[in-house]
């Protein structure tokens, strides 16, 4: 299963729709929250299902959660933003998180700094779609599931 990645779009459409084209067919989007609502708007455009979590810059609603657990191909995804795990400091808190969820892949945002930590858990921040601060170029991640096999990690940088 392929699965897109993304982060802190900040209401930038425009982002969310060059991403979903250069990813190309994806069965499950992830966004990790800055703005919550922009996931809403991932579905519709790249019309498949998406998970997406609260960020520091959004309003709580009743729909909103803010870490999610996420099955696919054998593989357990903890998803959050970052902030409630003071992940600007070290990823330390979000990996003792994830694993006592049983999780073997970590995905946060908050930073805006892509990284990719493999590992027993890996530890994915996809960067900025719309306001990266690591690069001049936006990011989002791709990632293909199989079942008993290590997680194909690429980050994909938007040309603007």
């Amino acid at each position: 299963m392929r699965i897109g990645i993304m982060s802190d779009s900040h209401g930038d459409h425009m982002a969310i729709e060059e991403a979903v084209k250069l990813a190309g067919k994806v069965g499950l989007w992830l966004h990790a929250g800055d703005c919550r609502e922009d996931a809403r708007y991932l579905q519709l455009t790249a019309q498949t299902k998406v998970v997406g979590v609260n960020g520091n810059c959004d309003w709580y609603g009743a729909d909103a959660e803010d870490e999610a657990l996420i099955e696919a191909e054998g593989h357990r995804i903890f998803l959050t933003h970052g902030h409630l795990y003071d992940v600007r400091q070290g990823t330390g808190l979000l990996a003792k998180t994830a694993s006592a969820n049983h999780a073997d892949i970590a995905v946060y945002g908050h930073t805006h700094v892509a990284d990719i930590v493999p590992g027993a858990l890996y530890i994915l921040n996809p960067g900025s779609v719309s306001r990266p601060r690591d690069e001049a170029r936006p990011s989002f991640i791709l990632m293909d599931l199989m079942e008993n096999n290590l997680p194909e990690i690429k980050l994909i940088r938007i040309q603007k």
